[in-house]
């Protein structure tokens, strides 16, 4: 029954993405594009595919986190929270899974002592009571904490996992500011706990191609990232990656300043993006089949590393997968984007 629920979800977002690509596409493009606040990169090395993902069971790849010469893979949707490590050439090598049915996967990250964190906090409709984060631990053992948001549902496609061991949520926001979440107390195995606003997130136009929404998919964060040794946290739109210095775990510090831009390569539905192992360059990925893994090497303003190293040596591959515009024009322009997506969605669920 779950599996027939998520696919009826699926259907439901694939509907979603593109009546309000249709419509929200008009709108923008009949906006003035603001200007970007976010300094862009300078050219760097050209961007390179490291291999393809062709496997069926990452037909709708969300999550990557890079682990030495391997990887991590996350689907979206599935009856099971499950992981995929794959090899240096995109094979999958092993398949890690949690009994637990989820709602909606959409980010994975490696935490401290090798726990490998899971998203399970995508909602496209806006219903969700609840979201969670689901914790596979190198030996054996699972986790699940339940989290609720105190100001209503939102959709969250971002896992940023602080070189503390505390974990964020960024929201996906078709207008572009999306709010930056963390839990207010201790997190509860099988228990729920509030989340606290911490921080906002603004990204505006930048022209790249890409994406299933056209130029709405420049402002939607679809992912996030935080580099192997602490010093850089990125988050990704489908066209674009923005990477800020990190200084300890001081997340909402760090997204408080301004960002380097990187224009990433088009593809259909990016939402994947990790730090290489050197941190150096992002590897970003795509839904849909086959889906290039590819290599973006960072300007050196953006990979230069700011803050030492915590020294916790990184866990081997094999521990991970062990078993178990103006103002006036912006307000018009959010106003009726927002009056678009929220017919839209009301449309759609009397639908489903």
């Amino acid at each position: 029954m779950r599996a027939l629920i998520d696919r009826s979800h699926s259907r439901a977002r694939a509907r979603r993405l593109t009546v309000v690509a249709v419509l929200c596409g008009a709108v923008v493009a009949a906006a003035p594009v603001p200007a970007t606040a976010e300094e862009t990169a300078p050219a760097a090395a050209a961007p390179t595919v490291r291999c393809s993902i062709t496997d069926p069971r990452l037909a709708e790849l969300s999550g990557l986190v890079v682990v030495g010469e391997q990887m991590l893979a996350l689907n979206d949707g599935g009856d099971q929270v499950t992981v995929h490590g794959l090899d240096g050439g995109c094979a999958v090598v092993d398949v890690q899974t949690t009994p637990v049915d989820p709602f909606d996967p959409e980010d994975l990250a490696v935490g401290p002592h090798g726990a490998v964190w899971i998203a399970d906090t995508g909602d496209n409709n806006g219903e969700r009571s609840t979201v969670a984060l689901h914790v596979l631990r190198p030996g054996g053992g699972s986790a699940l904490y339940r989290l609720t948001y105190p100001d209503g549902a939102h959709d969250a496609e971002a896992l940023l996992m602080a070189p503390d061991g505390t974990p964020y949520l960024v929201t996906k926001e078709v207008l572009g500011s999306s709010g930056v979440y963390r839990p207010a107390g201790p997190l509860v195995d099988g228990g729920t706990v509030g989340t606290e606003r911490v921080g906002t997130v603004n990204v505006t136009l930048t022209g790249t191609p890409g994406g299933p929404v056209g130029r709405a998919g420049q402002l939607m964060i679809t992912g996030g990232a935080v580099a192997g040794d602490g010093s850089a946290i990125a988050l990704r739109t489908y066209t674009d990656a923005y990477v800020w210095s990190l200084a300890g775990s001081d997340v909402p510090g760090a997204l408080a300043g301004e960002p380097v831009r990187v224009a990433l390569p088009e593809s259909p539905q990016g939402e994947a993006i990790s730090f290489t192992e050197d941190g150096g360059g992002l590897v970003v990925a795509s839904e849909g089949l086959p889906s290039d893994v590819t290599v973006v090497p960072l300007p050196a303003s953006a990979a230069a590393p700011t803050a030492t190293p915590s020294g916790e040596p990184a866990p081997a591959f094999a521990d991970l997968v062990e078993s178990q515009a103006s103002p006036i024009a912006a307000a018009l322009l959010a106003a009726v984007i927002a009056t678009v997506v929220v017919g839209v969605g009301g449309l759609l669920r009397r639908r489903s």
